[in-house]
């Protein structure tokens, strides 16, 4: 590791589980802290844009419990400052994604081809490490926890390599930020896991950043049928507007009897999953990317399983491997078959990122972009 540091701003989480609104309990900060340079296989971005997940979010109200305190982020894209020793195909200048589980290249789980996530990236994710368990963040001397690889809360990051996908000059930053978690897990989702063609029938059930983009990545497949289910009226809207066949909240769906070949759960809450498990067509499957609080459950019924051959998988960030499957995304974007454009609610400051997952909770936003300035160092 180089002995050079850095000034940075970012933002700290401090505590898990501080009690709503956030914007009163401000559980995260936004400090200044010391950052130290790349060391073997790691490099210096400069975040150009970040955007809140409901990941992050899980982090600040306990439902994924992560050391502190923690510089959060994990969807966020920069340029390439510096390249540590070892880093030779990649440049200074270059636009990257980052992505928030590295794949070592080395595990059992790294031969999955994208169905399992890497043992050791999820490892080093927990204890809020990189990936060959480095730490460069400090704060008045006190360790700072990397959230998931990235921190991407901040005006630069120090990442792996393996934590992080190039992408062209023409990819604006807010576009960018966005294909390393929920186009990777929405679209990944319905690319990779569900395997959707022409001649199925799709639901996404839930409407969130990561459903909006499985829905966005189907209708750019375009299959038979899409029925987006919801229970916000607003949000339901906005999948009519973009081009879906049917528009229902869950109770509708009930009501109605709708199936489909493929169904994507994309909320994370027991209820969303049996709603989605009922949806489940004869010889269909469905795919679940949400992730619910340690402990909840769904009540299921087995002979529907065996009688109907159906099928559930899980799939961790779509089943993607980011190096593979961001170029295929990206150039859908690029396209126009995927308007990633209509994931982003809006731009806010980094200092109101306590709003900013007020916003996320109460579920009346998708993306929020959080645009840095270029500070020279």
């Amino acid at each position: 590791m180089t002995s050079e540091t850095i000034t940075i701003r970012g933002a700290v989480l401090n505590e898990i589980g501080a009690e709503a609104p956030f914007a009163e309990s401000t559980p995260i900060t936004v400090d200044t802290l010391e950052l130290t340079g790349p060391g073997e296989n790691e490099l210096l971005v400069r975040i150009e844009a970040a955007s809140i997940c409901h990941s992050d979010l899980s982090v600040v109200n306990g439902s994924r419990p992560r050391p502190t305190p923690m510089l959060l982020g994990h969807e966020a894209a920069g340029i390439i400052e510096r390249l540590g020793p070892g880093v030779d195909d990649l440049e200074v200048g270059q636009r990257v994604v980052l992505t928030f589980l590295p794949r070592c290249g080395e595990c059992r789980e790294c031969r999955t081809d994208g169905k399992l996530p890497c043992s050791n990236g999820s490892k080093t994710n927990e204890v809020g490490t990189l990936l060959e368990g480095t730490e460069h963040l400090t704060r008045d001397g006190e360790t700072v926890k990397h959230h998931l690889g990235c921190s991407g809360f901040a005006d630069h990051a120090v990442v792996d390599r393996r934590s992080v996908v190039a992408v062209g000059d023409d990819v604006p930053p807010s576009i960018a930020a966005v294909l390393g978690c929920a186009v990777l897990t929405g679209g990944g989702a319905v690319l990779n896991a569900a395997d959707l063609t022409a001649d199925d029938t799709i639901a996404i059930v839930g409407l969130g950043g990561v459903g909006m983009a499985a829905l966005l990545t189907a209708l750019a497949i375009g299959p038979k049928q899409v029925i987006a289910v919801d229970a916000m009226p607003e949000k339901l809207e906005l999948a009519k507007e973009w081009g879906v066949d049917i528009a229902v909240t869950p109770q509708e769906a009930a009501e109605q009897g709708l199936v489909a070949d493929v169904v994507i759960e994309a909320v994370g809450h027991p209820r969303a999953f049996e709603t989605a498990y009922a949806m489940i067509g004869f010889g269909g499957t469905l795919v679940t990317v949400g992730l619910p609080a340690p402990g909840a459950m769904s009540e299921i019924e087995p002979l529907k399983l065996t009688a109907r051959a159906q099928t559930v998988i899980g799939s961790y960030l779509g089943s993607a491997v980011p190096a593979r499957d961001i170029p295929k995304f990206e150039e859908l974007w690029r396209e126009g078959k995927l308007p990633l454009e209509r994931l982003i609610s809006n731009t806010i400051a980094l200092d109101e990122i306590n709003e900013g997952m007020d916003a996320l909770s109460a579920g009346t936003v998708l993306r929020q972009i959080i645009e840095f300035e270029h500070t020279d160092h």
